[in-house]
């Protein structure tokens, strides 16, 4: 004799596993981003020394760093007015860099040869606190 019973989960059953699934991402969720911010903090620690090393091949190479005012392009195109870069051999990136927030990377030439390469962080102004905190390569 055949057994006519169908087997499969029942309304009840399928409704627990959903709240299951609802309650696990509700706890694991919060932890997952508020992970994201510090890991966006990491890469623009990354990007900095990535962005510090081409600079430095530009400096080997025209014996400064670009000024403020030429900036970082100066790492994708070969820069005008001073300091002149006699033996510019870029492109030193491939592209131009923005921070894990869409936001450019500030270049400044402090004179005497130090430079610094800021993010202004989550909130893309100057200062602020956790998310928001500026990261520097001076740090």
């Amino acid at each position: 004799m055949m057994n006519n019973k169908q087997t499969g989960f029942s309304l009840l059953e399928l409704m627990i596993a959903v709240l299951i699934m609802a309650a696990i991402t509700g706890l694991v969720a919060p932890m997952y981003f508020g992970r994201q911010d510090e890991a966006n903090q990491k890469l623009a620690r990354t990007d900095l020394k990535t962005i510090e090393t081409a600079l430095d091949m530009y400096r080997l190479d025209n014996f400064v760093y670009p000024s403020t005012d030429q900036g970082l392009d100066a790492l994708l195109n070969k820069p005008s007015g001073s300091p002149e870069a006699k033996n510019w051999r870029g492109p030193y990136i491939k592209t131009a860099p923005k921070d894990p927030w869409g936001n450019p990377y500030v270049y400044i030439n402090n004179g005497s040869g130090s430079i610094e390469i800021v993010s202004y962080g989550k909130d893309g102004r100057e200062g602020g606190e956790e998310a928001d905190a500026d990261i520097s390569s001076i740090n």
